[in-house]
């Protein structure tokens, strides 16, 4: 590899951006790549705690924002109108390659456009399941990316069963546990000072729609926020994202306004939520992070509905449907013992695998022309 690269990283939402963050981090740090931020989506809203400021945070050199918003039941729009403002992104700073996250409809943009344009387009965490429109997205953005950089060995044979190339896809683990076990996290007085915290005990609640059943999402959610009364405990409510059904939950959620076992975010800084969910009884909702960071922390899930499907398989995890009394149950019950997560979504060198592998020839030597390999 020879002269400088210049790596473009798209990102979207505050969970797509507490991923990548180290990677981004990596490059900076690193003579013979610089580092271009695309901030776009739930980071602009107000309503979702306008997470650009966390980006901005950062202090990283190169930061460019673009408003894709459009209506949340209308993400065929938001996906246009991100290609529009990417494109434009992309012929001011000719990147040599384009680094996406995940399952979202930015993530879909930044490697269409990348693709149309005949420049190298990075996936991060691609080869996985989940349940509804977020699996088709992913798998469609894997397909239009030209190199892949999985969690483990699952996500990597699941591309390969989707006709990728081994040689394009490297397995460096999942970015999130590069910080999850970092000495970078606040203490827990911290994070409760600085959000007004009072209660000893409390659990994290986090309910994403599923945009598949997003004309039943404001029963379910009226529904969820009855369990969450009735139960009678403390709670760290975190807003959902701003998929079709999210206005519903947000409704529902003027309900806990003003009682004093709950605390509303829009959003957290990705290591305040990180060292909160560590000191938690449980989480509970249908985040990915009841089924990926929460693990790891040895903290149980209640995980609700059909949004993980695939994916929320291990012990420590109690699945129930939307019904106030089944998550009731599931939370008065007593929740098993987990044994932490090893190994299954890295081991926290993410980044440093992910640097070791932007500096070998081959990767700058994938073809542009993707080719489907039958097995």
């Amino acid at each position: 590899m020879s002269s400088l690269k210049h790596i473009a990283f798209l990102t979207g939402t505050r969970a797509d951006f507490g991923k990548i963050k180290p990677l981004i981090q990596s490059v900076e740090s690193e003579p013979g790549f610089e580092a271009y931020v695309f901030v776009t989506g739930m980071h602009l809203l107000e309503t979702y705690g306008y997470t650009l400021i966390e980006v901005e945070r950062c202090g990283f050199k190169h930061v460019s924002t673009f408003n894709n918003h459009t209506h949340e039941a209308s993400m065929d729009l938001t996906l246009a109108k991100t290609i529009s403002g990417f494109s434009a992104f992309v012929k001011d700073h000719n990147p040599d390659l384009i680094v996406i996250h995940g399952d979202r409809v930015e993530a879909l943009a930044g490697a269409i456009v990348g693709s149309l344009n005949n420049i190298l387009v990075a996936h991060i965490e691609g080869g996985e399941l989940s349940g509804t429109i977020d699996e088709l997205i992913r798998h469609a953005t894997s397909k239009m990316s030209h190199i892949h950089f999985v969690a483990n060995d699952n996500a990597k044979q699941l591309l390969e069963q989707m006709g990728e190339l081994p040689t394009s896809i490297y397995t460096i683990g999942s970015p999130d546990i590069d910080v999850m076990f970092s000495n970078t996290l606040p203490t827990l007085d911290v994070v409760k000072t600085y959000y007004d915290i009072s209660f000893s005990n409390y659990a994290v609640a986090m309910f994403h729609p599923v945009t598949t059943e997003h004309e039943s999402m404001e029963i379910y959610a009226q529904q969820f926020v009855d369990a969450l009364l009735e139960s009678d405990k403390n709670y760290v409510v975190i807003y959902p994202n701003n998929d079709l059904g999210s206005q519903a939950i947000l409704n529902a959620y003027t309900r806990l306004e003003n009682n004093p076992k709950f605390r509303i975010f829009p959003s957290l800084r990705f290591e305040y939520f990180l060292r909160l969910l560590k000191q938690a009884q449980f989480i509970i909702g249908n985040s990915s992070a009841g089924v990926r960071e929460a693990p790891y922390y040895g903290i149980p899930t209640i995980n609700i509905g059909t949004r993980q499907d695939n994916r929320a398989v291990l012990h420590s995890i109690i699945n129930t449907n939307y019904s106030t009394k089944a998550i009731l149950k599931a939370i008065l019950q007593d929740k098993p013992i987990p044994a932490k997560v090893d190994g299954v979504f890295g081991n926290g060198n993410s980044a440093e695998a992910f640097i070791d592998s932007l500096k070998l020839d081959a990767l700058w030597k994938v073809n542009h022309q993707k080719q489907f390999r039958a097995l």
